[in-house]
């Protein structure tokens, strides 16, 4: 209970600031939560085995069975060579680029919203530190220098704010590279196996132009 009027006792004392602040921190709470939520479930859905298979059968032009057996997978990969084999007749490489745009896309979702809060936090508590200086300065002006402890105010606001607006940005950084990783690895992932089925699917045709011939 102690500890709790305390940390309350600080926040009061950071000023009007405290509240832009303490909005940044909730909406980065907010994100981070979401965006684990997000990337647990893709890992869940993961399937790296049958992706290989997928491969395989490609190789020797099963389309049936590739839709057999990955009906109802969650994997992202997997959804994006379906959505190219389904479209290989048109223009694959170009369904699975729009696909894979589309996958990244929710990938980043609310990540606009991470490096925003590491831009501004900092920024507020600047502001915030400009203005317990003035209000330092406010103090001076009108008790004079006779009595220092009136300036004490304002010189807490300013540290207060700075140090909470830096603590925002420094915590929120890490989940932020974090989930820009893990889309850099996803994009890899899909431009490495995109590739492998252009591959393959090229090799078939060259195969059947030969036959023909």
């Amino acid at each position: 209970m102690y500890q709790t009027q305390r940390i309350y006792d600080i926040f009061l004392a950071g000023g009007p600031l405290m509240w832009p602040l303490l909005a940044c921190s909730l909406a980065v709470l907010t994100v981070v939560l979401e965006r684990s939520l997000f990337w647990l479930q893709v890992e869940r859905g993961r399937d790296r085995q049958l992706m290989d298979e997928v491969l395989e059968l490609a190789r020797t032009g099963d389309w049936e069975a590739i839709r057999d057996r990955t009906r109802g997978s969650r994997d992202y990969v997997i959804r994006m060579l379906v959505v190219g084999i389904l479209h290989r007749d048109f223009s694959l490489v170009k369904a699975m680029e729009a696909e894979a745009e589309a996958i990244l896309t929710r990938m980043r979702r609310r990540m606009g919203v991470l490096d925003t809060m590491i831009t501004v936090a900092p920024l507020l508590g600047i502001l915030g530190t400009v203005t317990g200086i003035i209000h330092s300065f406010d103090m001076l002006h009108a008790g004079g220098i006779a009595d220092p402890r009136l300036v004490t105010g304002g010189i807490a606001q300013a540290l207060i704010t700075t140090a909470t607006g830096l603590g925002i940005a420094i915590v929120t950084v890490f989940p932020y590279n974090y989930f820009n990783s893990r889309i850099e690895h996803a994009a890899y992932v899909m431009e490495k196996y995109g590739t492998s089925l252009e591959v393959v699917h090229a090799r078939l045709l060259q195969g059947r132009d030969h036959a023909a011939s």
